[in-house]
This record gives structure tokens, sequence and C-alpha cells, in this order.
């Protein structure tokens, strides 16, 4: 692929054939242009490694834009070798590391083709800072995004689409480890088909985590596909039937104005600091993984769910082992081709689409 070449007032631009990090890398250096533009295409990593794209505290700032219809994958045939049947070759198409705020903006792009590839080679070119402790969910969770340690970007009009993580996080995994000043901020995008070996199909927050989800549509995503290979080694009780958006202890989410339906599952949150807002859950009950009694939300004691529709179970957790359920039924949304609610009772609630520039 060819080096960095375009430069104009607006920004940098990049074109298929191209490496953005290239770009990205000349972004980091220039103090006064920090916007790069990638053109319509499809574009896929040059070699093996962690990530496609990468960012950390050199590249504070930048916003990284999609102009026309942008596919970012992790696979590459070529690379895989023509024989292998999981062409992924990098652990997470994005990842965003330590140093890294709300100045940050990534938008508009698809992201897909995570498919549990996994490598530890040269984890200092991608995150610098050896200060923050990394385990394995580190190398392993978030497909399609990687959020690691004192960061806080802004993630905005995604296609999140057919990507596979094991053991979590086929979509995007927040891991801040109680260093979060802000949450990420994660709007307007939408998240498909995505899958999981356990946990977070779609979403997981790790321990010491926030994330605010504005606006999103979830769709068709499935956790718990197989056996929990984490507490196969840790002798911990298995996680066997998890949501799609998986909050974990000492971790908060706000969610406003969502639609979770046809997913394994929408919410299971284990912090009690979740809020969500004016979002419709209806039948996520796909019959995808280990079997279990299907549910909307699993809400831990001191969560709250206000100006909500919900049709199917909630259950509600005040001790680790102790959950009731309670069945709920909702209108029937009659949803659109754009996964907008006809039923005029859900006017005001719920995902609408954004224009994609």
């Amino acid at each position: 692929m060819r080096a960095h070449s375009e430069l104009r007032v607006d920004g940098y631009y990049v074109t298929p054939g191209e490496e953005i990090q290239s770009y990205l890398d000349a972004a980091a250096t220039n103090s006064s242009q920090k916007r790069v533009v990638v053109r319509a295409g499809t574009y896929a990593p040059s070699s093996k490694r962690q990530a496609l794209i990468w960012l950390n505290r050199r590249h504070e700032g930048i916003h990284l834009e999609a102009e026309g219809a942008v596919t970012l994958t992790a696979q590459n045939q070529a690379l895989a070798g023509q024989s292998a049947t999981n062409t992924a070759i990098v652990n997470h198409v994005i990842y965003i590391g330590h140093g890294i705020t709300s100045n940050t903006v990534i938008k508009g792009f698809r992201v897909t083709g995570a498919n549990a590839f996994c490598t530890k080679g040269a984890t200092r070119r991608f995150e610098p800072d050896e200060s923050v402790p990394k385990n394995l969910f580190f190398f392993t969770d978030g497909g399609a995004i990687k959020v690691f340690g004192r960061a806080s970007p802004i993630l905005l009009d995604l296609l999140i689409e057919e990507n596979f993580s094991s053991p979590c996080a086929g979509g995007i995994s927040v891991q801040q480890q109680k260093l979060n000043d802000q949450p990420v901020i994660i709007r307007n995008c939408i998240f498909q088909g995505n899958k999981a070996q356990v946990t977070g199909a779609a979403v997981d927050l790790l321990s010491g985590s926030a994330a605010t989800i504005e606006n999103c549509l979830f769709l068709h995503n499935a956790s718990n596909l197989g056996e929990d290979v984490v507490a196969r080694v840790s002798k911990e009780k298995p996680f066997t039937n998890s949501g799609v958006v998986t909050v974990f202890e000492g971790s908060s989410l706000l969610m406003k104005n969502c639609t979770f339906t046809a997913n394994r599952n929408a919410i299971d949150d284990r912090a009690g600091k979740t809020v969500i807002e004016n979002s419709i859950f209806f039948d996520d009950h796909l019959e995808s993984g280990l079997q279990g009694n299907r549910y909307e939300l699993e809400l831990t004691a001191g969560s709250r769910l206000t100006g909500c529709t919900v049709n199917g179970t909630v259950r509600h957790r005040s001790l680790k082992d102790e959950i009731t359920e309670q069945g709920m039924r909702a209108p029937e949304p009659n949803f659109n081709e754009t996964w907008v609610p006809r039923n005029q009772l859900l006017d005001s609630i719920g995902y609408r689409p954004t224009r994609r520039k």
C-alpha cells in the first residue's frame, strides 16, 4: 500500500490502496490539522497484527471520518492463506488507547470481519503506555473496536456488523479499568449480527468502565455461542445466558433512545448503576447459542428504567444468585424497513436513523 500523500486545507484524504494508519500518524504530528477523511472503498490490514488502525495518546484530537461508503475489515484472504476458513488477521479493527479523550471522533464507517484472531506481538506499537496493566481481554475482546485505559472517544454513525470475538464483545469492548474521567460516547450506531463466545456480543463494559449509548439499534446479535472459556480456566461460575450488552461490576451505562429486537437477550447489568431511558425492547429471543430462558433485561438493584417499552421478560437481581422475573407486554411496534416503529404510541422513543454523509 502507498504511504500518505494528500494533505488539503480541510484535512488529510485517504484513497483506497493507501494505509489509513500513515495518515493518522501524520495528523498526530501536525499541530494544526487533525482531520483525516477516508474515501469510499474497502480497507483491509496489510499484515497480521493487533489492529487495522490504532489511536493512542499521540493521536489525541484526531477526527477520523468516512466520505461515502467506507468499510474497515479485519479480513485479508491473501495473507490468511487461500485455504483458510478464518481470514481475519487482526485482533481489533480499531484500537483506541490510553490518553484519548472526547476530542477524538470516529465517524461514518462500516466496521466488520473480526473473527477471534489474536496476536500479542508488538504491543508497544499499539499501546506505548506500559503503566496500564494488560490482561487477556486487552488482546481478545472488542473485535470491531477496543477502547482501553483512560480513553473516552466519541463514536458516531457507525455500522458495526458481523464481528465475532472470544471470549467477549464482537462489537465494542470498553476496558477503562477505573481510569475513566469521561464515558465513551456511542451515538447513532447500528449493531447487527455481532457474536461472542461468552458475553456482550454488541457491547461489553468491563469492570471500571463507563459509556453513554444514544440512538442506537441492536439487531440479530448473540452472546454465549459456546463454553465460557474463561471460567474453564478460572474455575468460576460460567456465563451461560448473557445479554448482547453486558455491564460488569463497577461499571456504569447511560442508554437513551435505543431499540433492541431479535437479539439473543438484550442487556444484562451486574453493576446496579445502569440508567435506561426512552428505549424499545421487543422480542429479544433469538434462538442461537446455549440454551436458557430468553429475556429483555436483567437489572441489578440500583439500576433505573424510565420511559421504556418492554415486550418480554425482565429479570431483577438483588443478590448474585437471587433472580426474580417479571413478564411484560408492550404494544407491537410494527417496525418499518429502517426499524422505526409505525405505531404512533412509540413516536418519542427508540432508535431513529440519521442521515449518513
